[in-house]
């Protein structure tokens, strides 16, 4: 394959980002576009010289190598389960469902039809990462604080539970993707809400939330999350070992042990370019650096929602431990 034709489900913030990018590879031709909103989708596609198609299915027929599904959490399900019955390798943005009952039936279809796919969490493609995850090699981790501390984003949806999920799982994700990949599996996880929303109309998620996480190697950690701010105020994670703290975010990592402090910048784009060069290039043919297929990204999902769950409910939630299988199967139980 000389060339990867790649069809764009949603036209919004997230699908015209990655629209960019693609339009930036040679190797990529961006065939159309489809969106709820068909002026949308039109905008779009015309300034990429794609065309507009009028759902999912048109889009599929005009022959795809690649289709990027990129629309709200609430809206996940029905468009992947039609790439999928196509046979279409997939990248989904994250999160990749509202709700765990909806990423679990889309993971097992994935499984079942062993198809190439790729996920938005973008920051795993830092070079800081990979710094973090050298130093950490042979020291065990003792503690973990994760935090999310932003604004509410400009969109309708975002403030509504069953649209979005909730900060914890429309923002902080990200930061919980790393806590997974850094830290290990969570086992077990106690959240609070503050029950009071934004003052947005419509809303009824939690301004703030914070959790206490325990995880299966031992270490515990915490997770904050908030949209009381009118800019974002800190995203990313600290993490502390023997003799090491190192504090990590999208922008850069700082190290400090017994030589002192050193920092590494880092630059956020080109991690977003990477994610998408990656999936690209695995669906030519030429490449294998797909960091979060979708298999992965459930574990990041199951345990968004895990905080999500207990800061509504109240209770503690215990995760079970992860599947060996492609098909992950396994889910949250929450204690009375």
């Amino acid at each position: 394959m000389r060339t990867c034709r790649v069809g764009l489900v949603g036209a919004g913030g997230v699908a015209q980002r990655h629209a960019r990018v693609l339009g930036g590879f040679e190797d990529v031709e961006l065939i159309g576009v489809t969106d709820v909103l068909p002026q949308a989708a039109a905008e779009l596609a015309g300034a990429h010289g794609a065309r507009t198609f009028s759902d999912v299915e048109e889009l599929l027929a005009a022959g795809p190598d690649a289709v990027y599904v990129c629309v709200p959490p609430f809206a996940h399900g029905p468009a992947e389960e039609a790439v999928i019955t196509a046979g279409v390798p997939m990248f989904v943005e994250k999160p990749v469902a509202v709700d765990l009952a909806t990423a679990e039936r889309i993971g097992d279809l994935v499984a079942r039809r062993g198809l190439l796919t790729g996920v938005g969490h973008h920051w795993r493609y830092l070079p800081v990462v990979d710094r973090a995850r050298e130093l950490l090699a042979d020291r065990p981790i003792r503690m973990v604080s994760g935090a999310w501390l932003d604004k509410v984003p400009p969109v309708a949806w975002w403030s509504q539970r069953d649209r979005s999920g909730g900060p914890v799982v429309e923002q902080a994700a990200h930061v919980l993707d790393l806590i997974r990949l850094l830290a290990g599996e969570v086992s077990e996880v106690t959240a609070y809400g503050d029950g009071t929303p934004p003052p947005v109309d419509g809303a009824d998620i939690d301004s703030v939330t914070t959790a206490a996480l325990r995880f299966a190697g031992g270490a515990v950690g915490t997770l904050s999350a908030a949209c009381v701010l009118g800019w974002k105020h800190r995203a990313g994670l600290e993490i502390l070992a023997d003799g090491l703290a190192l504090s990590l975010a999208e922008d850069g990592l700082v190290v400090r042990d017994a030589d002192g402090e050193r920092r590494f910048d880092a630059d956020p784009d080109a991690a977003r370019v990477a994610v998408d060069r990656a999936f690209v290039d695995a669906v030519r043919g030429i490449g294998d650096d797909v960091r979060v297929p979708y298999a992965e990204a459930l574990g990041t999902q199951r345990l968004a929602l895990a905080v999500a769950d207990s800061a509504r409910t109240g209770r503690t939630v215990r995760l079970d431990a992860p599947a060996l299988a492609p098909a992950v199967t396994t889910g949250v139980t929450v204690d009375a």
